[in-house]
């Protein structure tokens, strides 16, 4: 087996590089869609929160991705409260 080349471990750095980009940009639009979702809850007469909802979330994080999917999905579910 040969030892991989600086070359191809720079490429496969840039694609990470390139995907952790995705996943930020991702990440920011889903906030943005969570506090909404969370105002407009609020002026309603709503609460800002469903907990069913986030058990639905995590459920999804956990079956995709294992325990750490659920400590993934929650940190996303955080950010997106904004303060309580």
């Amino acid at each position: 087996m040969t030892a991989p080349s600086t070359d191809q471990i720079s490429a496969l750095r840039d694609e990470i590089d390139a995907c952790d980009a995705e996943i930020i940009a991702l990440v920011q639009r889903r906030l943005e869609i969570s506090r909404e979702i969370g105002s407009l809850r609020a002026s309603t007469g709503g609460t800002r929160l469903s907990l069913s909802r986030e058990a639905e979330v995590l459920n999804r994080f956990r079956l995709a991705l294992g325990p750490d999917g659920a400590a993934l999905g929650m940190m996303l579910l955080r950010q997106g409260r904004g303060r309580l």
